[in-house]
Formats: structure tokens, C-alpha cells, sequence
């Protein structure tokens, strides 16, 4: 089965952009994760005009990022909750964050901090291999075309050719990093 394609493009980045990729879509989600959850309190942090914010948490929820949940009968009024699909954003946020901390200036007093609740440290989660469970850095993986590749489609200097989608597991030429 072949994907729609987003923006012209068979890619999951694009696809993910089109739906995340405007720039109130994640100051929402970064305060839905900090626990805001009326429409209100969500335009008194942001300060977004209103109908931006309607069309913001519309696309959330029309997406199943958020959910909407009514907590007053008279007059109806709702509030907005991460959905589990909207939950596993987490990551990218944490990741945007540390970038911002690192390279928009704010490295040597960062706004906020992340305490891992079980231990009570301070915390910057990585990326591991969910195979062997070591770190992983960009230059430590190999970008190979996955079952819904476009054949025709011309790849990037460093994306290769992977194995076919029917083929099993380990099945064909294990690819070597870049660098």
C-alpha cells in the first residue's frame, strides 16, 4: 500500500512537518506537556491571537495529538489532553529544547531543566539503539530506502539502497555507517 505524499514528497518528515511543522504547534504542545490544559490558560502563556489557537489545537486534535474533554456542562467548555499518539512527541521536544539550550544562546542559564523522576537527577535523555541498546549520534547510522520507497525516486549522497521489504530479518548486505 502506497502513502499519500505530503508536500509533494514521499517522506516521513514532510508528512510529520504537515502536521507538527508550524511554529505555535509546538510552544502548545511544550505547554500541554507542562500541564495546560483550557484554551484560556493556553492564550495567556502564548499570547497566539485566538484563531490561531483554534486552528492550532483543531489540527492537534484532528490529528489525535490532543483529545478534547469536556469538564463544564454550562456553558460547554473543554479542555485538552495528550493523547498517546501526542505523548510520543515527548522526545522530540526534549530534543528541541536541548538544541535551543545549546545553540540560541541560553547554554549557560537554560530556562528549564528536566529532573528524571526516579532518581531526582537532572536528566538529558539520548538516543540508544533499541537492537543493542548503545548511544546513538547521527554519524553512528546508516540511512537505507525502507518498503515504501519510490523506485523511482533519485537517492541523497549517503542513503543506499536497503533490504526488500519481504526479505526476512538479517536478510541481505548489513550497511556500513557514513562519516
Amino acid at each position: 500500500m502506497r502513502r499519500t505524499s505530503f508536500a509533494g514528497m514521499n517522506c516521513s518528515v514532510a508528512g510529520a512537518l504537515e502536521i507538527v511543522g508550524e511554529w505555535w504547534t509546538f510552544l502548545v504542545l511544550r505547554d500541554a506537556f507542562l500541564g495546560v490544559r483550557r484554551f484560556e490558560d493556553f492564550q495567556r502563556r502564548l499570547g497566539i491571537a485566538r484563531n490561531v489557537l483554534t486552528a492550532r489545537l483543531q489540527t492537534l486534535v484532528g490529528h489525535g495529538i490532543l483529545e478534547r474533554r469536556r469538564y463544564q456542562e454550562r456553558p460547554e467548555r473543554y479542555e485538552y489532553r495528550l493523547t498517546d499518539k501526542g505523548l510520543e512527541l515527548h522526545p522530540i521536544l526534549v530534543s528541541l529544547m536541548e538544541w535551543g539550550d545549546k545553540w540560541a544562546g541560553v547554554a549557560d542559564a537554560p530556562p528549564m531543566e528536566l529532573i528524571h523522576k526516579g532518581c531526582g537527577h537532572r536528566s538529558k535523555p539520548f538516543m540508544v539503539c533499541d537492537h543493542c541498546g548503545e548511544p546513538v549520534r547521527a554519524r553512528d547510522m546508516q540511512p537505507v530506502t525502507g518498503p515504501g520507497w519510490n523506485d523511482g525516486e533519485e537517492l541523497a549522497p549517503h542513503l543506499i539502497p536497503g533490504p526488500l521489504a519481504s526479505a526476512p530479518e538479517g536478510a541481505g548486505a548489513a550497511p556500513t555507517p557514513t562519516g
